[in-house]
């Protein structure tokens, strides 16, 4: 769904380029994790992708279309949530919505439908300008699915979010997935990354040092070893184990069997200490 071939990027007035001859592909249906820190390059190479920028070296397509020779069709079949909502404030909730699926030619999702999604209808016809940031987020959010998008780019889907309404905004992200979906994430919060993605790039400075699955780059710089806490004599203790010959490991199935077992969980490393230790980087700056 998305091919990228050696692209770069500077914007007018600079010497120093953006994105430095950066290649990826995304599959259909696949949820593709760009992560990295503020000034990465990652909101440059999604506006790249959406068709926003101009003037890039190197090929992209997405959809099947060479963004070089793009026209306004392009947008009927892509969904776009930047991180800082773009909503007319003086509208109502259900204007916006109602306003932004006129600018289709194809056939648009019922806006009342998606305001429920995100529990917003019982502020349907509110304005906007009154909305906290996390209304305003799942707004916009909606506001993407309304053409029925068969890729969609999101940009810290999440941000300003309470728990609850995050679980419900990842929630629909991973069924737009099972629909077919493509969806291009771009985000610097790892939690969602490794929940959410199947593989992940890592852009540091421009540049694209890593790109894996969330499982292989877990396996390959987590310990191979699982933390048993139990209790002991009503006290809790803890001890490390090798993953290797586990099952023959005496003390370990002594304590499996004959105590009381609080928590046991392999020591995956977490994405962001991977970022770190692959890229030399803090993932949040």
């Amino acid at each position: 769904m998305i091919q990228v071939k050696d692209l770069s990027y500077t914007y007018p007035g600079s010497d120093h380029p953006v994105l430095k001859n950066i290649s990826f592909d995304i599959q259909q249906g696949e949820i593709f994790g760009f992560l990295g820190p503020s000034g990465a390059g990652k909101s440059t190479t999604q506006k790249v992708l959406n068709g926003l920028l101009k003037g890039y070296q190197g090929s992209v397509i997405v959809n099947g279309t060479d963004l070089k020779k793009m026209d306004r069709s392009f947008y009927e079949k892509i969904g776009v949530a930047f991180e800082f909502p773009n909503l007319y404030m003086k509208l109502t909730a259900l204007e916006n919505l109602k306003l932004f699926a006129s600018f289709f030619n194809s056939a648009t999702r019922d806006p009342l439908e998606l305001l429920e999604m995100v529990n917003l209808s019982a502020d349907q016809n509110t304005r906007v300008s009154s909305f906290s940031k996390g209304m305003k987020m799942r707004l916009n959010f909606i506001r993407a699915l309304l053409n029925h998008p068969e890729i969609l780019f999101l940009d810290e889907p999440t941000a300003g979010l309470d728990p609850g309404n995050a679980r419900i905004m990842k929630d629909i992200i991973l069924d737009l997935k099972q629909q077919g979906v493509t969806i291009f994430l771009t985000t610097h919060h790892m939690d969602d990354a490794g929940e959410l993605c199947k593989r992940l790039a890592f852009m540091v400075n421009g540049s694209l040092p890593v790109i894996d699955s969330t499982t292989a780059l877990k396996l390959k710089h987590g310990k191979k070893s699982v933390k048993v806490e139990y209790l002991q004599n009503e006290e809790p203790l803890a001890k490390e184990f090798s993953l290797n010959e586990l099952s023959e490991n005496q003390q370990f199935m002594e304590i499996i069997r004959t105590l009381k077992i609080l928590t046991i969980h392999t020591q995956e490393a977490s994405l962001e200490n991977i970022f770190i230790e692959v890229t030399g980087h803090q993932l949040k700056q």
